[in-house]
C-alpha cells in the first residue's frame, strides 16, 4: 500500500491557505490528457489545456505542490539558469533568438493567472540581483544590456551608494533591479492553480503515484488502485519523478537546497532590512537568496546538496550566511528550516520534448523553475494542440546524459560545487 506523503514541515506548509484533500485514484478512467505531477509544470499545463477545452486528469504521488513548487524560495526570476549569451555561444543565434523571445513570458503568465483566478499568494513586484564584487557589478550591467536586447524594459542598475535604499546590508557593490520579477508564497500559488484547474472541470488525484507508464495509443498510467488511459501524457514529476521514465532520469540530477524562516520581525526591523520589500539573490555561483514573508519573517536560503540528500543542521548552515548579510540579526530566532529538491541538467538549461508521438515532458529547470515551469505548461499545451514550434526550441537543445551514469554524478558535481564555491570565496 502506498505510504501517505504530506507536505514536509516548513513555513509554507504552516502558513498555507486552507485546501481540500483530494481523492486517491480508484478504478479505470479515460481522458484527453493525463498529467503526471501536480507541481507548477503539471498544473500550468493542466490549466492551459483545460482552457482550450481538453479533458485533463492530474495524478499526484503526494499532495499538490509537494515538491519544489511548494518549498522553493518564492522568487519570480526571469530568463533561464544559463542566459541568452551562453545559449548563443553554444547553440547559435537562431536558437538564442527563439529562447530569448520566451525568456520573460513565465512571469507574465503567473501574474495573469493570479489575476484571472483570484489566487491569494502574496504576489509582490521586483527582484534584485545583488553584486558582491565590482566584477559581478560589471556582469550585471552586461545582463541589463543583454535582456534589453531581447525586449526587457523594466531593468535598473543600482550603484553601491544607493544600495541602502533597497537592502540594509553593507555587503554589496551594487545591484540590478528587475521590475518584471517579484515573489510569491509558492505553495499558495500551487494550491490556487489547482483550484483554478478544478474550476475548469479538471480532476486531480492525490496520493496516487504512477507505478508504470504504458506507451501506446492510448497511453495508460497505472497506479496501485486504478489507471488512466489518455490520448496524450505529460510527464511533469521533475526532481520527484524517480525512475518512472528511465531515459529522463539519466539526463538529470536531483539536488537539494535549504531555507530557513526567522520569527516574525517587528515592522521597523523588516523595513530596515528590505525597504522596498523586493526579493534578493546574490551573484555567486553558490548563491544566497532571501525575502520577507507576508508576516515579516525573513526567508533566507542557499547552499546545494548534490544527490538530494536531506540536509542536516540546516539552520546552522544557513545562519552563518544570514549573519554575514545581516549581522543585526545575530540573535534572531529561527522558527522553520527545511530542504527541497530541484532538478539539475548538465547544460543547466531545461529539457523538454516528446517520447514517441504522445508522451510529452519538461524537466530540469536548474534553479529557475518558478518562471520556466509556467512557460513550459503553455508550450506543452500548444504542442498537444498541434503547435509545437516553441516547444521544439527546447526539444532541439542537446539533452545530455551525465557522464559515468548515476554512480559518478554526485561526486563529480560535488567536486564542481567545491570548485565554484572556492571561486566565490576568492572573488574570481
Amino acid at each position: 500500500m502506498h505510504q501517505r506523503l504530506d507536505h514536509p514541515d516548513s513555513y509554507y506548509a504552516a502558513s498555507a491557505n486552507a485546501s481540500i484533500e483530494r481523492p486517491v485514484l480508484q478504478g479505470a478512467l479515460s481522458c484527453d490528457v493525463c498529467v503526471i505531477g501536480a507541481g507548477y509544470t503539471g498544473l500550468s499545463s493542466a490549466i492551459a489545456l483545460a482552457e482550450m477545452g481538453y479533458r485533463v486528469i492530474v495524478l499526484e504521488a503526494a499532495r499538490v505542490g509537494y515538491g519544489a513548487s511548494g518549498r522553493n524560495g518564492g522568487q519570480i526570476v526571469n530568463s533561464y539558469s544559463r542566459d541568452m549569451d551562453v545559449i548563443e555561444h553554444r547553440y547559435g543565434k537562431e536558437e538564442a533568438q527563439q529562447l530569448g523571445a520566451m525568456a520573460f513570458e513565465g512571469a507574465r503568465i503567473i501574474r495573469q493567472r493570479v489575476e484571472r483566478y483570484g489566487i491569494a499568494c502574496d504576489l509582490k513586484p521586483g527582484n534584485i540581483f545583488a553584486a558582491l564584487t565590482h566584477k559581478q557589478m560589471d556582469e550585471l550591467a552586461a545582463k541589463k544590456a543583454l535582456w534589453e536586447r531581447y525586449g526587457h524594459k523594466g531593468l535598473h542598475l543600482i550603484e553601491a551608494a544607493d544600495m541602502h535604499q533597497v537592502v540594509g546590508s553593507s555587503r554589496y557593490a551594487g545591484a540590478l533591479l528587475d521590475d518584471w520579477g517579484g515573489h510569491i508564497h509558492p505553495l499558495n500559488l500551487a494550491q490556487g492553480e489547482a483550484a483554478a484547474f478544478e474550476s475548469l472541470g479538471g480532476k486531480i488525484f492525490e496520493q496516487s503515484p504512477v507505478e508504470r507508464l504504458e506507451y501506446g495509443n492510448p497511453a495508460v498510467a497505472h497506479c496501485a488502485e486504478g489507471q488512466v488511459s489518455a490520448e496524450f501524457v505529460i510527464v511533469a514529476g521533475n526532481a520527484y519523478l524517480g525512475t518512472l521514465v528511465p531515459e529522463l532520469a539519466e539526463k538529470s540530477l536531483p539536488c537539494g537546497t535549504q531555507i530557513i524562516a526567522t520569527e516574525p520581525l517587528p515592522a521597523e526591523v523588516a523595513h530596515a532590512l528590505l525597504p522596498r520589500d523586493n526579493c534578493i539573490e546574490d551573484c555567486n555561483y553558490m548563491l544566497d537568496y532571501y525575502r520577507l514573508s507576508a508576516d515579516n519573517r525573513l526567508l533566507y536560503g542557499g547552499g546545494t546538496v548534490y544527490g538530494a540528500r536531506e540536509g542536516s543542521k540546516i539552520e546552522q548552515q544557513i545562519r552563518v550566511n544570514l549573519q554575514k548579510t545581516f549581522p543585526q540579526l545575530s540573535s534572531v530566532r529561527i522558527d522553520y528550516a527545511w530542504t527541497g529538491n530541484f532538478l539539475l541538467t548538465l547544460s543547466r538549461l531545461p529539457q523538454a520534448g516528446r517520447i514517441g508521438s504522445n508522451i510529452f515532458y519538461s524537466q530540469g529547470c536548474s534553479g529557475h523553475g518558478v518562471t520556466y515551469t509556467h512557460l513550459a505548461g503553455t508550450l506543452l499545451a500548444e504542442a498537444i494542440k498541434g503547435q509545437s514550434q516553441r516547444l521544439d526550441a527546447f526539444a532541439n537543445l542537446p539533452h545530455m546524459n551525465f557522464p559515468g551514469g548515476r554512480l559518478f554524478r554526485v561526486p563529480m558535481l560535488t567536486l564542481g560545487a567545491w570548485y565554484y564555491g572556492m571561486r566565490d570565496k576568492l572573488g574570481v
